[in-house]
């Protein structure tokens, strides 16, 4: 992911100016990468090594989603809507 990317998610979803490692803002990151990988992985499929990534990134934002449903959930509704998840 490049560096202009990034800063503008960061800048979308961050709750206050310094705010780079919140939970919302490290899901759309996540969500970014992921979907980064599976378009990558839909052209080159035995790319094993990638997929392993992709389950692990995938993981860790389950994880992050967990955390937040349970203890913000109003922030939890907007993010999912926000990022199209589920």
């Amino acid at each position: 992911m490049k560096r202009n990317t990034k800063k503008k998610i960061i800048k979308k979803f961050e709750s206050h100016k310094t705010d780079t490692g919140s939970a919302r803002v490290q899901i759309a990151i996540l969500t970014e990468r992921i979907s980064s990988l599976s378009s990558h992985l839909e052209s080159h499929k035995h790319d094993v090594e990638s997929r392993r990534g992709l389950l692990g990134l995938v993981a860790k934002r389950r994880k992050l989603l967990g955390y937040l449903k349970l203890n913000k959930p109003t922030e939890y509704q907007e993010l999912t809507q926000q990022l199209t998840l589920k």
